[in-house]
């Protein structure tokens, strides 16, 4: 069945889901503790496996796309991805 899919997607998608898979397990300790202060530690720690996850899957797609794309387009989705970081870091 993987067979199919490019390794990229595969990837990336695999990545979507380890992010996705965390996210519901942090929310049912948030529910499992019922702790302000560790359902607040516990969503700082996954702010930081957010923009992680989203350099990992985007190197990912780029280096599946890389022989297709000009190196003109591969500056512009990185500076986009820079542009998002910088955007959502924390002062």
């Amino acid at each position: 069945m993987f067979h199919l899919y490019e390794k990229a997607i595969l990837g990336m998608a695999l990545l979507r889901i380890l992010s996705g898979s965390l996210e519901i397990i942090v929310a049912l300790m948030f529910l499992k503790y019922n702790n302000l202060e560790k359902a607040l530690m516990l969503n700082s720690s996954l702010a930081l496996v957010g923009p992680i996850i989203l350099i990992t899957t985007t190197t990912i797609g780029l280096f599946g796309i890389a022989e297709k794309i000009s190196f003109a387009k591969l500056f512009w989705v990185f500076g986009g991805v820079a542009c998002i970081l910088y955007g959502v870091k924390s002062q």
